[in-house]
């Protein structure tokens, strides 16, 4: 994971060196693009931390790479900062996904919040990528019948039950869930059910 950074695209030099200020005045890393294209040659998935996208701009809009950045799969929560803002505009922004739109002139307290919090949802949802994708990797290295045990103990069924579901003895199905349990880091059942609802392995 790469260090939270703040992108800021602004074709407007003044604005953008504005912005630039304030946010390195919090102590945050920034780089700067003057254009939607400049920086769609240089994002990557592993970019953490927040845009801050103006939407009037030439060759390509705010709202347009927007889209662009969703079907690359970046998913670096996007500020819209805007001075010709509607209501339409705004809601058309949110139900797109855009994490918050604020209005020029702004409130640099205000921003500085939006900012801190829009870093800390990003941080919050890489972490949370990453421990289902620990928890799935966990899964992958199940047999196949480890699996099918598993699928049983998810719903509760005893032991006795799944032996005889599966045709196996009682003392094979207790080996199968100890080795799972092992491989899957649950020390309970209980735990083992909130992994898999983590990682929606049912």
């Amino acid at each position: 994971m790469t260090t939270p950074t703040v992108y800021i695209i602004d074709d407007d030099r003044m604005a953008r060196e504005s912005l630039k200020w304030l946010i390195e005045s919090a102590g945050l890393p920034v780089q700067v693009y003057e254009s939607g294209l400049d920086f769609l040659d240089q994002v990557d998935a592993s970019m953490s931390g927040c845009v801050l996208l103006d939407v009037r701009m030439p060759e390509i809009n705010g709202m347009e790479l927007y889209a662009k950045l969703k079907q690359r799969d970046v998913m670096l929560p996007v500020i819209i900062v805007t001075g010709h803002a509607d209501v339409a505009m705004a809601v058309r922004a949110m139900k797109a996904g855009v994490y918050d739109f604020i209005e020029k002139p702004y409130n640099d307290a205000l921003m500085l919040e939006r900012v801190q919090n829009a870093i800390t949802c990003d941080q919050d949802k890489r972490c949370s990528q990453q421990r289902v994708a620990a928890i799935r990797a966990c899964a992958d290295q199940l047999t196949p019948r480890e699996q099918e045990v598993m699928h049983y103990v998810l719903n509760s069924t005893q032991n006795k039950v799944i032996a005889a579901e599966l045709g196996i003895s009682i003392k094979t199905v207790e080996l199968h869930r100890a080795n799972l349990m092992t491989k899957m880091q649950a020390r309970t059942s209980t735990e083992l059910v909130r992994l898999a609802l983590i990682a929606s392995l049912e």
